[in-house]
């Protein structure tokens, strides 16, 4: 686990209870008001779901919620933004999958 501990500013994470959540079917601990974007980073998840046509991997970019890359499925909601969505006890979160280009598909076919 990476995380800072202890900030000046922002105090102490001993303080703050700690919160059961899933990623892609496994168990991490978060701790109370933190974002799954920050929970996921410091159990050393990097990739949070894969570009819609390529399949690369995307993962952490703009940490402020204005670039998109951070889209995962929260409780079966998808295109949730990671970097500003808190972590909520027993939270279940999936990596963003790659869906079909349906688009590319009906040009293909014409």
């Amino acid at each position: 686990m990476t995380r800072i501990i202890d900030h000046p500013v922002l105090g102490k994470l001993d303080d703050r209870k700690k919160i059961p959540f899933t990623f892609d079917g496994k168990v991490y601990e978060a701790f109370e008001t933190e974002t799954i974007a920050a929970a996921l980073l410091a159990n050393g998840v990097r990739t949070l779901r894969v570009h819609e046509e390529s399949g690369t991997p995307r993962g952490f970019y703009c940490n402020i919620g204005h670039c998109m890359e951070c889209r995962v499925n929260v409780n079966g909601q998808a295109n949730i933004r990671a970097c500003l969505t808190v972590v909520k006890e027993n939270m279940v979160v999936e990596r963003g999958k790659q869906h079909p280009n349906i688009v590319k598909r009906m040009v293909e076919n014409i």
